[in-house]
């Protein structure tokens, strides 16, 4: 049965073909997809060229007949016999096969990057995310059609329930419930989209497309020669252009004026010819940045530049960069297979796409596409072209970049997740090396030039595209410049903290929508990494929060408050101790609750996920109150927050969730209303957006924690709030090239007993443990090139050892490897005593170093000295790597080096020497009492004891009997005779000899019975009597 079509539907696609505008059509039902077959038709029939083209999204499977093929082939029979019926024929059936279509899944989508399509169709709502629906739309030609199909629902607002894929991420263990708020702001938006219809199978348009009421023609604003302004602007640039060679054929091209402009400051890079520009090109998408680069690349062709390399995350990718180059070649009067040959790839997933022009006409010049990490190929370069940098790994682009002519190309608006990565970090250096470059006069023969290029001017579709500023309100994307400025920067002691609730934040009320505008605003301005995804993230978690804070409200003005900061916050833990055993048995973590997980993995630890807690997930500050504490002063807000201090305690401890969700009346009250009656607006029972801290219950918590690409200004600045890291990936992020850091910091709570003296309380034993691993992973490759500022931030080694006792300090063994090896210790000595070089103590310095910064070594060291140790010892680099990282001379860090080698051996010469002595026997311990007397008594009685003697001993030589012995008796003659042999004269020595008669025994006898003294005057009495031998 054949129905007519509502005029509106054929009015809006034939406007939005004259004003070259894109239509967007929501089809309800089971048998939308037969709709298809007549939007296409009405398209074709307005359009001038030829059939446009399709791209079919969807998420797994097409849900086609089985008899797909066979059904084909049958449609291709009839059709060259001349016999298909058109009435009879499926008209779906014989639009698959005729109309081009190109298919592809969700999860494959960045392939159509840089594609263009004049119809797109996007099924399986269920999967879309706002990824997603940005890249697929933004690839629709102005007058082109994106149609969005949907199932049957018994009502709209049954999207507000429906449960999305991307929904399984954002449940963890203790937060299950997710809630559609995205898709309930994306419902309330079309009724704000002009050129948007919402209609059923049958291509009744429904209530919520109200605006629809009336389509009439539009005119279009001509000049006698049926010309714009703007193409009057682009066709008098031609005109002046033309005699220029090669700008003059080439700009003939381009479509907008503002691509013309490109062009022309590509080409002046290309004539210059000095290799030391860098040109970027900052634009959303379908601003015709691939074209513009096709060209500029034809263009230098023209101009003899002879290795030319093009890079893209896809080959595919650079379809239409490729495609502008032949085109380019055709207006420069190049002839395929005579002057160039291009080579296709044979690879069949590419489907054949470009990969090389090969150029003979003046010399051999060759268009090489490369993969971007392929960058060690780029030493003959002369130009290098970057397409879609923003999906390039920042770091990888970086490494692109040489000494020479660079054209970068990138969308921003944060499609991809790092344009404002691009934008933010590389493009803000390219242009302070430029700034130094043009000031310093020296080197502007070897310095870069930086060129920035703008495109504000659409070239799929006109200026004013509906669509376009519906996805970008819808996604908020083009809010870089629409930040407020600030009346007032009120000190931090006058701001207070706010929650945020999310179902009034996402309900599209005006106020609503101008403070989520602004909300994300600062997220983009503030972050490095943005995507549309985020957006859905903060809606639909269970687990996520919001908190603002704001200055001083006047409530008598009817205006929203200055938004100073903004903080995201996620709740977690709460995990059942055997959720935690099977995670630790299975080496795998669910989604969501990193720091619980992360935590359990790194320390194998089962207890610690049963905590709960909060992760910071963003933090952003306004652009103009940076660095003036508003940050500080928000996460100590939230911290007393969470810690009870603004709540009584008993009204802290519940068990139940501080603010259950509320039930969504909204789809029970449309039950009963059938699609083509139904009116959708927006709701009006709704809470306060704004609810002071006071006034909510805060959420029991153990911790805090906060997960970021690691950079030494973040890190510095958590480590000022009492934040200590447990975890840094050693894998850098391939999106930003840092490597992620986890810290923690624990909340006071009666729940956990933890020592007073320690500052981290329960937290304590893991952070050192964490330290000494980290200190040990510093020579890795992963980390052995990180600033040495960081590497001491992370490591925060106590470098004053004065109040410390050394002897304290020392643990029997842990230097054995080092004291208890003659040689190491004598190669120590020998360098310390400059008898030797510092290359010959190089595999000591690791150890002494790991052993320092675990304060095993009490010796202090000043911060320059410990940074020179940590290069040269623990991250186990040479002198030549320390002098740039510390920014020192050479010799003054030998002087350091040579000043941390003594005090270390110093201090292990102590060790040793005390650890020898412990080995000796012990000396016995002498008790030295006074004496009982006084000297003086001690010499009289000595005195009287010596007198004693002497007596004694003089009283026994005068004794007769005893000088009897001696006497000379009937000698005289032998006396006489002894003085005449001497002449009579007594010798010099007063002695003479006189021969005794007497026998020896007879001079000693002594009478039986008698008493004689002995010589130490004591008596002995004789009972034997000698005989004389006869």
């Amino acid at each position: 049965m054949r129905k007519k079509v509502d005029e509106r539907i054929r009015t809006l696609i034939e406007n939005g073909v004259k004003t070259r505008h894109r239509s967007f059509f929501v089809i309800i039902g089971d048998k939308s997809r037969d709709q298809i077959v007549n939007l296409h038709y009405m398209l074709s029939k307005s359009v001038i060229k030829s059939r446009p083209n399709v791209l079919w999204c969807y998420r797994d499977k097409l849900e086609l007949s089985s008899h797909k093929k066979k059904r084909a082939k049958q449609v291709k029979k009839l059709m060259h016999r001349g016999l298909l019926d058109p009435e009879k024929a499926d008209p779906l059936s014989l639009f698959l096969e005729t109309a081009g279509i190109t298919y592809c899944q969700y999860k494959d989508s960045e392939r159509i990057l840089g594609n263009t399509f004049g119809m797109c169709i996007l099924q399986d709502f269920e999967a879309l995310t706002p990824n997603l629906l940005a890249r697929t739309i933004e690839t629709v030609e102005g007058g082109g059609l994106i149609i969005l199909l949907l199932r049957s629902l018994s009502s709209l607002t049954s999207l507000y329930t429906m449960v999305m894929d991307v929904h399984e991420r954002f449940r963890t263990e203790s937060h299950s419930i997710a809630t559609g708020r995205f898709n309930e702001r994306f419902l309330l938006s079309l009724a704000s989209c002009e050129s948007c219809i919402v209609m059923d199978d049958e291509l009744n348009i429904l209530p919520i497309s109200s605006h629809m009421k009336s389509v009439t023609p539009v005119p279009v604003k001509e000049d006698s020669e049926g010309l714009s302004e703007a193409e009057r602007d682009l066709k008098d640039l031609k005109e002046k252009l033309k005699d220029d060679f090669p700008v003059g054929p080439l700009i003939k091209k381009c479509c907008t004026f503002d691509q013309s402009k490109a062009v022309i400051t590509f080409l002046d890079a290309i004539l210059d010819k000095t290799l030391r520009s860098t040109v970027a090109l900052l634009a959303g998408r379908g601003r015709g940045k691939s074209a513009a680069l096709g060209l500029a690349v034809a263009g230098a062709v023209a101009a003899g530049y002879s290795n030319i390399f093009v890079t893209a995350p896809s080959p595919e990718n650079l379809k239409t960069l490729f495609e502008f180059v032949s085109k380019g070649f055709d207006m420069l009067e190049y002839k395929e297979h005579l002057d160039y040959d291009i080579v296709r790839s044979s690879n069949p997933e590419l489907k054949k796409v470009t990969i090389r022009i090969n150029i003979y006409k003046q010399h051999r010049q060759t268009i090489q596409y490369i993969q971007p990490h392929e960058h060690k190929k780029l030493s003959q370069v002369e130009l290098l072209v970057v397409d879609e940098a923003a999906a390039i790994p920042l770091p990888i682009v970086k490494s692109l970049l040489g000494p020479y002519l660079v054209f970068l190309s990138s969308t921003v608006n944060g499609y991809e997740g790092t344009g404002r990565s691009l934008s933010l970090k590389l493009i803000k250096q390219l242009e302070e090396q430029s700034l130094a470059t043009t000031k310093n006069t020296d080197t502007v023969s070897s310095g870069r030039l930086f060129k920035p290029i703008d495109l504000k001017e659409a070239i799929r579709y006109a200026s004013g595209d509906p669509v376009e500023s519906w996805l970008n309100n819808l996604l908020c994307l083009d809010i870089e410049n629409s930040i407020p400025g600030i009346n007032r920067l009120p000190p931090t002691d006058e701001c207070d903290l706010y929650y945020v609730n999310r179902d009034t934040l996402f309900s599209y009320h005006k106020d609503s929508e101008l403070f989520l505008q602004r909300m994300m605003a600062l997220y983009v301005a503030s972050h490095y990494k943005n995507s549309p995804n985020d957006l859905q993230l903060l809606a639909d978690a269970p687990a996520h929060h919001l908190f603002v804070l704001l200055g001083p409200v006047n409530e008598s003005r009817n205006q929203l408050p200055d938004i100073l900061c903004v903080i995201q916050i996620c709740l977690e833990g709460k995990i059942s101790k055997s959720s935690a055993m099977r995670s630790l048995s299975n080496g795998q973590q669910p989604s969501g609750d990193q720091i619980p997980w992360k935590f359990c993995e790194q320390f194998q630890d089962k207890d610690f996920p049963s905590l709960s807690g909060a992760r910071i997930v963003r933090i952003a500050t306004h652009p103009n109150a940076m660095k003036l504490g508003y940050g500080s002063k928000a996460i100590e807000l939230l911290k007393r927050y969470f810690e009870g201090q603004f709540t009584p305690i008993s009204e802290v401890d519940v068990e139940n969730d501080p603010e259950p969700p509320q039930q969504l009346k909204i789809t029970e009250a449309a039950k009963n209303v059938s699609l083509l009656e139904e009116n959708i607006k927006p709701r009006s029972d709704l809470p306060p957006l704004l609810v002071h801290l006071s006034e909510r219950r805060p959420e029991k918590l153990h911790y805090m924690g906060v997960s970021f690409g690691l950079t030494l200004d973040l890190f510095r600045f958590w480590r000022r709030h009492k934040f200590a890291p447990f975890y840094i990936c050693e894998i850098p992020n391939s999106v930003t090239g840092e490597h992620t850091c986890m810290m923690l910091k624990p909340l006071e709570t009666d729940d956990i007993e933890v020592d007073g003296n320690d500052e981290f309380g329960f937290f304590g034993p893991y952070y050192r443990a964490f330290r000494s691993s980290f200190a040990r992973l510093l020579c890795s490759p992963s980390f052995n090139t990180m600033e040495c500022k960081l590497a001491m931030s992370i490591l925060d080694p106590k470098l004053n050892f004065a109040d410390v006792d050394p002897s304290s300090t020392i643990s029997p063994g842990i230097y054995d490897d080092i004291i208890k090896s003659p040689i190491s210790m004598n190669r120590l000595s020998a360098y310390v005593n400059n008898l030797a070089a510092y290359h010959l103590i190089s595999d000591l310095k690791l150890p002494l170093a790991y052993l320092y910064f675990q304060e095993k070594l009490p010796v202090t060291l000043s911060h320059a000295q410990a940074t020179v140790l940590l290069c040269m010892g623990l991250q186990n680099q040479d002198v030549s790597y320390t002098e740039k990282m510390v920014n020192l001379e050479r010799q003054q860090i030998m002087s350091f080096y040579m000043k941390i080698m003594r005090k270390f051996h110093k201090y292990l010469d102590s060790v040793s020497t005390k650890e020898f002595t412990a080995t000796l026997p012990p000396v016995k311990e002498v008790d030295l009492k006074p004496h009982p007397i006084s000297v003086d008594e001690d010499l009289d009685e000595a005195a009287k004891k010596v007198k004693d003697e002497f007596k004694a001993q003089s009283e026994g030589l005068m004794n007769p009997e005893f000088l009897q012995r001696y006497a000379i008796a009937d000698k005289d003659a032998d006396f006489e005779s002894a003085l005449q042999n001497g002449s009579g004269k007594i010798p010099s020595g007063g002695v003479i000899s006189v021969k005794s008669s007497k026998r020896k025994a007879e001079k000693y006898l002594k009478p039986k019975g008698k008493i004689e003294k002995n010589k130490d005057g004591s008596s002995s009495k004789s009972s034997k009597k000698k005989k004389r031998s006869s």
